[in-house]
């Protein structure tokens, strides 16, 4: 695949970080659940503007007299692995992704209880939209596997449509490198890149709206152009980025 960013290599960047990187925090969510009580610790955390999201959904529908359990948040690497374990060996029905394409594992996904939340599906679509959730399938249909998945994207739908509109090549879906993205951006190690620092570097500076390639943890030509077109500090330019995307993005940190 000519053009993506790990062709034509270039002398290695400084990646030694002055200072540490900010990376996207987990926070802890107090949420109703379909367990007995609020959802487990280990579940129960996210990024903060799906905290956000997730509690004014929550507020719409008590002020119609209604609720929302969840049955699954955050993932660990562990996690993920064991859900598509699960589905690869038929102990679940769900499609479940290897670790590093879900967006559970960036605190990015609520999977809910739908018989919580009082409303039809298509109206809680659109509450949940208002509030910057994206439903996983394309028509509100409750007896379809995933009716009950929504997602938050921020800042990393970004890379959805980089990847959509033909500019980091076919290897991956969209969905896989949106997730990568988010997953790089609270700091927790991709399996599939040989460079974790390069990647973050990649997904951030699709975040920021340049053209680095794809999501490939390889350093080349276009990602160093895209680092320069950004006016990225090249002594350090993980804590630059990490700066640059929290000074956007303030809602995904705070």
């Amino acid at each position: 695949m000519t053009g993506l960013s790990g062709l034509d290599r270039t002398p290695e960047l400084a990646h030694t970080s002055a200072m540490p990187v900010t990376y996207t925090p987990l926070i802890p969510i107090n949420i109703a659940s379909i367990y007995q009580g609020p959802l487990p610790h280990r579940m129960a955390q996210c990024t903060p503007d799906t905290k956000t999201a997730i509690e004014l959904v929550a507020h719409d529908l008590a002020a119609m007299g209604f609720g929302i359990r969840l049955s699954d948040l955050f993932r660990s690497h562990d996690m993920q692995a064991q859900s598509h374990a699960d589905f690869v060996e038929g102990r679940k029905k769900a499609f479940s992704p290897t670790p590093g394409g879900s967006l559970h594992e960036a605190g990015r996904a609520m999977d809910i209880d739908l018989g919580s939340i009082g409303v039809p599906l298509a109206q809680f679509w659109e509450i949940a939209k208002a509030h910057g959730f994206s439903p996983i399938i394309d028509a509100p249909d409750p007896h379809r596997s995933e009716s009950w998945h929504f997602d938050c994207h921020g800042s990393h739908h970004a890379v959805y449509e980089y990847v959509r509109a033909g500019k980091a090549g076919t290897m991956l879906a969209p969905y896989t490198q949106m997730a990568q993205s988010a997953i790089l951006a609270i700091g927790v190690k991709l399996d599939v890149v040989p460079a974790q620092d390069v990647a973050f570097l990649q997904a951030g500076l699709i975040c920021l709206g340049f053209d680095p390639g794809r999501i490939d943890g390889v350093e080349g030509n276009r990602t160093v152009k895209a680092l320069g077109d950004a006016g990225a500090d090249m002594r350090d330019p993980a804590t630059w980025l990490s700066h640059a995307l929290q000074a956007k993005f303030p809602g995904e940190y705070v």
